[in-house]
């Protein structure tokens, strides 16, 4: 039997036996089981990959396809506060690319970078985000925003250092 490194707190193991208790296959409880760890470790290593497999009696490729095919699953660590960019043709047509460039300029660093003190990583989604009526939207830490400017960007990323 492998070891990790990585392991759930005593409250996300007790946490993670309710979420158990609300499926009756184990399975089907995999990704509620995953963004537990991820908020416990930030994003999904390769021990956190082991200790869930183990943890599910599940193998590990089970747990790697599932990473792998979501996009709300980080594979390397990330800020302290998650941005997503919608650019679908809806925010497309209002002006996503401003809000983009506004972002890659405020940060200082390109889509899928961390800013230098860590507070901050971000990505431009090519698939919609599920918020058209909000074009142009992006999310932070999954809560949605839209109608942006980039003086609302400023206002939005003030409030989440603020909140750090």
């Amino acid at each position: 039997m492998s070891t990790t490194t990585f392991e759930f707190t005593p409250e996300n193991l007790r946490e993670f036996g309710d979420i158990l208790s609300r499926y009756p296959q184990p399975r089907a409880a995999l990704l509620q089981v995953l963004h537990l760890a991820q908020e416990q470790n930030g994003y999904i290593s390769e021990d956190v990959e082991a200790y869930v497999a183990r943890l599910m009696n599940l193998p590990i490729v089970d747990i790697r396809e599932v990473v792998t095919f979501y996009s709300l699953y980080f594979r390397r660590p990330m800020g302290r506060h998650h941005i997503r960019v919608c650019m679908s043709i809806s925010c497309m047509l209002g002006d996503c690319d401003v809000i983009r460039d506004h972002l890659r300029t405020r940060l200082g660093v390109a889509p899928g970078g961390v800013t230098a003190d860590g507070s901050f990583s971000w990505e431009a989604i090519p698939d919609c985000l599920g918020a058209c009526e909000l074009a142009p939207m992006m999310q932070l830490d999954g809560e949605y925003f839209g109608n942006l400017t980039p003086q609302k960007v400023d206002e939005i990323l003030k409030k989440a250092r603020l909140e750090d």
